[in-house]
């Protein structure tokens, strides 16, 4: 599929925007009769058509209604009007797994399995099956970032680690980033635009990646986004686009310092799990040497042992399912930043060329010129994407964050439950010890 194939806008999730290829495309498209426009007057100017259309294109909503949406009540509505939420009417399975160490004179790296199965006819074969590595994802992901601009790419894990502070080869860091690495990928597959790129179809079907190929051309495609607002300046971000800003920074926030209190946590609990080990050995040492009392003694430490382990699956669950979540939103944020500041670009763009158009069409009577109509075009799907893609990640982080909030409360209350009951067991042999000694006392 070439990078502006028209299938990216009508699958969006948006209704279509009539008559317009998308501007990103390499293929030609017929322009519709140059736009007459006016200034009207005042203080406060603004840019309206002849007819009386403003030239603004995004509605405005408030940034409580953007904030309401955080609730994490069922959106059944919502996800009704998405059709890739059924997973009958899904035609793309991906599966990351299966994880390898390889080991050459250069270097020592991890590759993964990863198993497609597609009744799409892009493909050519209905099952395939390769090995990946992690640059091979992070190729993946820059070309959908460069390929289409427009739209919300899901973030990877962060490639570098700390050395001497987590060992990138260990089974609990390979197993982490295993799964981060399945979820990205599915991620992908599952959205209705970006599992029609052409560079996903490499990677899951072609063995050995060429990854310098259509570099040129994507590039190309990138940098006229990036450099879209060279020279121009965002008058103002439509109220729309403000709320989510406001929310991204503030959401932000929140899982930053959460994030970090669970981090505190986890480093305080690995500390009292020490100390508790110890705290255990004393009274089965103690036991040893106390007759009269070493059932007692043994229950104590059997009951510490206990706790120490039902702590131990606490503390992996937070570090294993919970801390990754949170960071994977993290990098969704900064993600959607991103997109964000590429559309106040494009905007840019538009307003600042309007803007000369209107000042020569003042002078000389000279028609807008078309490459206007293409800035607008361009805001117009940016805006149709970015919205389609916004609602998308607000139905997936509810459901992400209710499974990961009742998980966490069914592992507390299985954690706590344990040692409930193994402190339990200990009063009942108190108490049986002491029936026995009231028997032996009146015998």
């Amino acid at each position: 599929m070439s990078v502006g194939a028209p299938r990216g806008l009508a699958s969006s999730g948006q209704k279509p925007i009539a008559e317009i290829l998308h501007p990103l495309s390499a293929a030609e498209e017929t322009l519709s009769p140059a736009l007459d426009v006016t200034v009207s007057g005042g203080k406060d100017k603004e840019i309206r058509l002849t007819n009386g259309t403003p030239v603004e294109t995004s509605s405005p909503a408030s940034v409580s209604s953007l904030f309401n949406r955080l609730q994490l009540d069922d959106d059944s509505e919502g996800e009704a009007r998405d059709p890739y939420s059924s997973t009958e009417m899904r035609d793309l399975f991906v599966t990351v797994d299966d994880p390898k160490k390889h080991v050459s004179t250069m270097e020592t790296y991890i590759t993964y399995r990863v198993s497609t199965k597609t009744t799409r006819i892009e493909f050519d074969l209905p099952e395939y099956c390769v090995r990946r590595r992690y640059q091979d994802f992070d190729w993946l992901r820059n070309k959908l970032e460069d390929s289409q601009p427009t739209h919300l790419i899901p973030p990877l894990p962060e490639k570098f680690v700390m050395k001497g502070v987590v060992d990138r080869f260990s089974e609990e860091f390979v197993e982490t980033r295993m799964k981060a690495l399945d979820k990205f990928l599915k991620r992908v597959a599952d959205h209705p635009v970006l599992s029609f790129n052409p560079h996903l179809n490499a990677f899951l079907s072609t063995k050995d990646l060429n990854k310098r190929q259509g570099l040129a051309l994507l590039t190309k495609v990138g940098e006229s986004v990036k450099q879209a607002a060279s020279g121009y300046k965002l008058r103002a971000r439509p109220a729309e686009f403000s709320a989510m800003g406001d929310y991204l920074d503030t959401f932000s926030q929140k899982l930053g310092t959460i994030d970090r209190i669970a981090q505190r946590i986890l480093k305080e609990q690995s500390e009292y799990l020490t100390e508790l080990r110890e705290y255990g050995a004393v009274y089965s040492s103690w036991a040893g040497s106390e007759e009269e009392l070493q059932r007692p003694l043994e229950g104590v430490a059997g009951c510490v042992l206990t706790c120490c382990s039902a702590l131990e699956d606490q503390s992996e669950n937070m570090s294993q399912d919970f801390l990754p979540v949170l960071r994977e939103y993290i990098l969704y944020i900064e993600s959607m930043k991103n997109v964000l500041r590429k559309r106040d670009q494009s905007q840019a763009e538009y307003e600042g060329r309007l803007e000369v158009a209107i000042l020569r069409k003042q002078e000389d009577r000279t028609p807008v010129p078309v490459e206007v109509e293409k800035c607008q075009d361009k805001v117009e799907c940016f805006n149709a994407d970015l919205k389609a893609d916004w609602e998308r990640w607000q139905s997936n982080k509810r459901q992400d964050f209710k499974q990961l909030l009742t998980g966490m409360a069914d592992k507390n209350i299985i954690c706590y439950e344990k040692c409930q009951a193994a402190w339990e067991s200990l009063i009942t042999l108190l108490q049986d010890k002491e029936t026995d000694e009231k028997t032996n006392e009146t015998n």
